[in-house]
Parts: C-alpha cells; sequence; structure tokens
C-alpha cells in the first residue's frame, strides 16, 4: 500500500484536513507531531497495523484506527485517539496518507513543514516510550510500537 508521513501546517481544522484527502480517493490520519517519533515510528506504526489485519489479531474494525493505536503502543482505542489527536488550533500535524501521492496541500491552504516529524526526547516522553542508556529516541518509539503486540495478548 502506498504510505506517506508527511508535516503540515496551517490555519485548516481537522474536519476539514480530512475531507480534502478523502476527497482525492484516499485515507488519512492525522496525528499530534508532539508525540510523533520520526518517519519510521509512523511507518513500522502501519506496518503492525496491517500485519495484525491479516493474523486476525486487530483490536478495530479499520486499518486507520488500528495504526493510531500501534503508534500510541497502547490497546485502548478511546485512549490512543486522545493521545494521537492533534491538539487544537496548534496549526501543526503530521498526516499519514493512505493511497495518495501529491496531497494537494495548496488547495486547502496549508503547506508541507517535515521537521515537525523529527524525533526528540521529549516526544519520546510524550509518547510515553521508555528511554534507557545508549539507545534513541527512534529506537525508542520502535520499542513502544512493537510492546503493543505483547499488550494485546
Amino acid at each position: 500500500m502506498n504510505v506517506q508521513v508527511i508535516g503540515i501546517k496551517g490555519s485548516l481544522g481537522f474536519d476539514e484536513i480530512i475531507r480534502h484527502f478523502t476527497e482525492m480517493g484516499g485515507d488519512v490520519v492525522l496525528l499530534d507531531p508532539s508525540v510523533v517519533c520520526g518517519r519510521d515510528h509512523i511507518i513500522t506504526a502501519v506496518m503492525h497495523a496491517e500485519r495484525a489485519f491479516e493474523n486476525g489479531t486487530n483490536r478495530s474494525k479499520t486499518l486507520l484506527t488500528e495504526t493510531i493505536l500501534y503508534a500510541a503502543g497502547d490497546r485502548q482505542i478511546g485512549r490512543a485517539l486522545e493521545k494521537m489527536r492533534p491538539k487544537e488550533d496548534s496549526g501543526e500535524m503530521v498526516a499519514v496518507l493512505f493511497g495518495i501521492d501529491d496531497p494537494k496541500l495548496d488547495l486547502i491552504g496549508m503547506e508541507r513543514c517535515d521537521g515537525i516529524i523529527e524525533a526528540s526526547p521529549e516526544k519520546a516522553g510524550n509518547l510515553g516510550a521508555d528511554m534507557f542508556d545508549g539507545i534513541s529516541c527512534e529506537d525508542a518509539a520502535l520499542e513502544h510500537v512493537a510492546m503493543t503486540d505483547l499488550l494485546k495478548q
């Protein structure tokens, strides 16, 4: 599946952004950049979500929600949604695009800003990913995603 992870910023609201991408024929998950620890964090969450559906171990009904569960490292949908949903009026979001080649952000007055995706120790802490000596914040986020499979058992 064609999946892109991009940072976006601008003043358009959550629902309008979702509508834009669904009208393009794709799907999108919008995430709070303060809990996204790099592109690999989210791509890994998508891969785990796809595998959960293939193996029949998914906890949710859609790949989008399952991706959010894995990205959050949580097995409770409500908690995961609350943790990962972009903050109102922050103006910045991480967009996980499914089946969209060109996001056409100019049509909705948004701009691409991939710098907001970069990992930091603060973001790993916001995510709840434990940091150990010698492990990067990116690796901590990947371990956090992988631990979700253990929580589901």
